[in-house]
């Protein structure tokens, strides 16, 4: 019979726990997973705010990725722990939505659609990146592998 730890009472997984939880309560943290789910609803609700929803396939694409960029941030404020694996996501989903506008066959490139798609998607990738930043840095004084 072995008497080895489990893994779910192993120090590293507690200390890894505790980074995460440590991470997601800092300002800049909560602000980042904030402007997610913003960015996220300024892109679903754009095509129906600047008057562009007759345009179909954009708008659709736009409540689609916005719906789920605003879940992911939502995600990302409740539980970062175990959802930091998935925050590679809102960069992609922010740069998707910055370059739908100029890809999906059949929409018209008017002003208001290129700015509603370019400003939420930047906003949406800037803070899917400052998301992803506390799970890229390095432990400070701990074991490296």
């Amino acid at each position: 019979m072995s008497t080895s730890t489990p893994i779910t009472g192993h120090p590293d997984l507690a200390e890894l726990r505790a980074r995460y939880d440590r991470a997601a309560e800092t300002p800049t943290a909560q602000a980042a997973d904030g402007a997610i789910v913003l960015g996220g609803l300024f892109v679903a609700l754009s095509p129906w705010i600047a008057g562009f929803s007759g345009v179909g396939s954009l708008a659709m694409n736009n409540f689609v990725t916005g719906m789920a960029t605003a879940v992911l941030g939502l995600c990302f404020a409740a539980a970062f722990h175990r959802t930091h694996g998935i925050a590679w996501v809102c960069p992609v989903l922010g740069l998707w939505a910055i370059l739908s506008v100029f890809i999906i066959s059949g929409t018209a490139i008017t002003a208001t659609t290129v700015l509603c798609n370019v400003i939420g998607g930047a906003v949406v990738l800037l803070a899917g990146l400052a998301t992803m930043a506390p799970s890229m840095m390095p432990q400070r004084g701990g074991r490296r592998a």
